[in-house]
């Protein structure tokens, strides 16, 4: 179900439209009533202007009659002067009369306005046309003594009938002078109704003016002033934190902006709960910290807040402490220095970290890691240090412990080194001994029995045996001992292998497999020790050999990439046991002992070979596969321009 808006009133309309359209209502509403007077008083002025016009024509038509008419009588007066008397004096009204009643007539043609007077007007244009030339007839008939005489009946007759026309004249004229006073009279009335008319839409205009200016006060009062003045105490209650006093619901910039700030009065409230609330939770926190001591330092090093593990690492409590300096931690030997140095340091970096002795309120000193932050406000002030003290003795004691007990491993591991070196050299001359008398027991083998030839036999196998684990202890503790002499050249990898596969085969075919060799690339060299190559090669070909029960083949193979050469050795026996592989490179670890009972040998193999392969800046490692297994190494690529050098290994 759809809820309707209410429908709001006119003032909600009005309250409703922007600022803009107000502003131009406030304005434009009195300029429009102004401007509607000023009209109307423009149409009243020029109404009574046509009035008066009225007026001044109607006067100005009833002079240039009587002027008319006193021309004509002036005329007819010296014309009959002039026939009396014969003199030209007479004749001055009568040539005036000629000279001023074409332009008088023509004034009133362009004057008169009324069909009466118009009609009245063409019977006297009529007339006075007749009676001009009837005084011109005059003038001649009497232009000498003896035309008089003659034309006496003639003159007679035409002043008697100029009179006529001049009585007939004069009729008509007094009929215009009354039509003329009639249409003043009625032009005088419209004048005064016209001003009337004139006073009572001044009046008219000026209460509407007045009207319009209170409605736009109001409207502008009502619209946005009461609620500017609400936006005002609104800001102050903001600025306090209260709640804001609730604004009409208008839709206008100032409603809007109402709107809006107690929006934002609401988010800025909600937002003043979060932070005393997480200020109140990070108070808790820091109280409830008891591991580290952290407390607040004022730019001169005061202590001004102490929590909870502040009290249990150095023992003051809050009320013993706070106020104090904070170089009362300090021993003896460091207080005097140590503590300005540390503001300084955090001052000048921003943070400040030490360790060394520190001492607690009973006397007693510990060991301690101490973090000194220097605390800024927005400006960009020092307002004081944060100090994290924790208490490292156990983790000192720990390691110092350690420490020694390296140590001691180090001595031990020396100790080892030189026992092996000193006891291969010991057994090395008896061992050497005893494969030499055995070497010529094999001589006389031919005399010897059976039983003796097998003796002598076992005894050159456990010799033979004995010599080689002999000179694997001596390897393994000439590297440990950093005593090893490597010499580095460039290696043909070709020609090695070949070599290689030539010295093992022997090996690989007795344990009844076959022997694969895949050769690098043409021209692959490796920058190592030759003869300590080939014995890593061999010793992972041999172990592939003696431990591959259960396949057919050892594979020997060398590869090449932008940097290294990779030798790979692969089997395709049983492989490794996945439990077995991190014990692969461990001395004196034979894998699989359990099953492998018959097969000899001494558990260095591996070790000796990881540690010349590395002596050689290579690494060592193995790959499980599906069947069988894979060793690989890899050595450093050679320049062939480069000379051979050798350095000892370290």
């Amino acid at each position: 179900m759809t809820v309707s808006k209410p429908i709001r009133p006119i003032t909600g309309y009005w309250a409703d439209r922007p600022l803009a359209f107000k502003g131009l209502v406030v304005i434009a509403l009195p300029l429009a009533i102004l401007f509607g007077a000023l009209i109307s008083l423009y149409l009243a002025s020029n109404a009574e202007t046509r009035a008066e016009d009225d007026v001044r024509r109607a006067f100005a038509i009833q002079r240039d009659t009587y002027q008319v008419h006193a021309l004509l009588a002036e005329a007819a007066a010296g014309a009959r002067g002039y026939v009396l008397t014969g003199q030209a004096r007479f004749l001055e009204p009568y040539r005036k009369a000629e000279a001023e009643l074409p332009v008088t007539m023509a004034r009133l043609d362009a004057e008169i306005r009324d069909a009466e007077v118009r009609q009245r007007f063409e019977t006297i244009r009529r007339a006075t046309t007749q009676k001009r030339e009837g005084l011109k007839r005059i003038v001649a008939l009497a232009g000498a003594p003896a035309v008089r005489a003659r034309n006496a009946d003639a003159l007679e007759a035409a002043l008697i009938s100029n009179k006529i026309v001049l009585d007939g004249m004069r009729r008509e004229i007094e009929n215009i002078q009354r039509r003329e006073r009639v249409l003043l009279d009625q032009r005088q009335a419209k004048v005064d109704q016209v001003r009337n008319s004139f006073l009572v839409l001044t009046a008219i205009s000026a209460i509407v003016g007045l009207l319009g200016s209170l409605a736009a006060v109001y409207l502008f009062s009502t619209g946005i002033v009461r609620r500017v003045r609400i936006l005002e105490d609104n800001a102050e209650l903001l600025a306090r934190g209260d709640a804001l006093t609730a604004m009409p619901d208008d839709a206008d910039e100032i409603g809007t902006l109402g709107q809006r700030m107690h929006r934002a009065s609401a988010l800025l409230r909600a937002r003043e709960q979060a932070l005393r609330e997480s200020e109140e939770r990070f108070r808790l926190v820091i109280e409830g910290v008891q591991d580290y001591g952290i407390f607040a330092l004022s730019i001169d090093g005061i202590v001004a807040s102490w929590n909870l593990g502040a009290e249990r690492i150095k023992g003051w409590k809050a009320e013993e402490i706070l106020g104090q300096h904070f170089s009362r931690f300090y021993p003896d030997e460091t207080r005097e220095f140590l503590p300005a140095e540390m503001l300084a340091r955090a001052r000048n970096d921003g943070a400040a970290e030490d360790e060394g002795w520190r001492v607690r309120k009973d006397g007693t000193s510990f060991w301690a890691n101490v973090v000194i932050t220097a605390l800024y406000d927005d400006s960009g002030a020092l307002r004081g240090f944060a100090k994290v003290t924790r208490d490292m003795t156990e983790r000192r004691r720990s390691v110092e412990a350690l420490t020694a007990a390296r140590e001691e491993a180090v001595a031990a591991n020396l100790a080892k080194s030189e026992f092996l070196s000193r006891t291969s050299h010991e057994l090395r001359t008896p061992m050497s001994a005893i494969l030499g008398f055995g070497q010529l027991l094999e001589l006389d083998d031919d005399e010897l029995s059976p039983r003796h030839r097998e003796s002598v036999h076992q005894i050159m196998k456990a010799s033979r045996h004995l010599l080689s684990l002999i000179n694997d202890l001596l390897d393994i503790s000439s590297i440990e001992a950093g005593g090893t002499d490597l010499s580095i050249d460039d290696i043909d990898m070709s020609e090695l292998l070949e070599e290689v596969h030539a010295l093992v085969s022997p090996i690989v075919s007795a344990a009844g497999l076959r022997f694969i060799l895949n050769l690098p690339a043409k021209g692959t060299m490796a920058a190592a020790d030759r003869r300590r190559v080939t014995q890593v090669i061999l010793n992972l070909v041999a172990n592939a050999a003696k431990y591959n029960r259960t396949g057919t083949m050892v594979e020997l193979t060398c590869q090449q990439d932008e940097n290294l050469v990779r030798v790979s050795v692969t089997d395709d026996g049983e492989g490794i046991d996945a439990n077995d592989v991190p014990r692969l490179f461990t001395p004196f670890d034979r894998l699989g002992q359990q099953t492998r009972a018959k097969v000899e040998g001494t558990g260095l193999g591996l070790a000796l070979s990881k540690r010349l392969v590395e002596s050689m800046d290579g690494q060592i490692g193995f790959e499980q596969r599906q069947k069988g297994a894979c060793f690989w190494f890899t050595i450093k690529r050679a320049d062939a321009s480069r000379q051979s050098t050798a350095r000892p290994t370290n």
